[in-house]
């Protein structure tokens, strides 16, 4: 039985690069590391490192992600302003997919740090789902809980009129800030 060779830097993150490009799925830092046979935490460095590059890399729940542009393909974007309670995040995870939406961030206001910007990446209710799972499983905190559960998102469609039904549905609900 032969030993695998580890993939060595450059050439690895160079790798790391186009897995995440040809991918449709995010990639654990996990798969990454046994593709390339080296640990997590090396692959942690070498997106840090990808990133510092200005390659378009984000974290999210399921994995890493490689934002690709779609030329020719517009999207519609705004940032909504959100409170409730951590108990009705699924709720309005959901609420927002459920419209076609795509919850790209959560972003707090922090009294000491400023602005903290966190991924979400979520855009059907299995993505929701697994999201509402990570948390739970890592007893991670909310960003809005820092804030009594105010909160923005920045959110994104294949239409204005998608964005405003899904703002529609949040006001319902009493969940958007005017």
């Amino acid at each position: 039985m032969t030993e695998q060779k580890k993939v060595l830097g450059e050439e690895r993150r160079a790798l790391i690069l186009q897995q995440l490009k040809d991918s449709s799925e995010p990639l654990t830092g996990s798969e990454l590391a046994a593709k390339t046979n080296v640990s997590r935490q090396v692959i942690v460095g070498d997106i840090t490192l990808l990133k510092a590059k200005n390659e378009p890399i984000i974290a999210t729940s399921q994995g890493y992600i490689y934002l690709k542009t779609n030329s020719g393909t517009v999207v519609f974007e705004r940032t909504i302003a959100c409170k409730h309670s951590p108990e009705d995040t699924e709720k309005e995870l959901n609420i927002l997919v459920d419209h076609g939406v795509l919850v790209k961030d959560v972003r707090i206001e922090h009294t000491v740090y400023g602005d903290l910007t966190a991924s979400v990446m979520v855009s059907n209710r299995q993505e929701v789902k697994q999201f509402i799972e990570n948390m739970q499983t890592t007893k991670a905190s909310l960003l809005s809980e820092l804030t009594g559960g105010i909160h923005l998102h920045t959110i994104t469609g294949s239409s204005n009129q998608i964005l405003d039904q899904a703002e529609n549905a949040l006001r319902k609900e009493g969940f958007l800030i005017e």
